[in-house]
């Protein structure tokens, strides 16, 4: 167990979203609309 933690640890990749991901993602918190009606919240969703 001990040669496990005492490796370095391998250089990271950069991940990069696709284009189309990141156009849902925005799409969808533009039509995400949140209502606070007394303690509770309402998620709704506008399409």
């Amino acid at each position: 167990m001990a040669k496990l933690y005492s490796k370095k640890a391998l250089a990271t990749t950069k991940m990069l979203p696709k284009k189309e991901t990141v156009q849902f993602l925005l799409n969808y918190s533009k039509a995400l609309n949140i209502v606070k009606i007394g303690n509770k919240n309402f998620e709704i969703i506008a399409n």
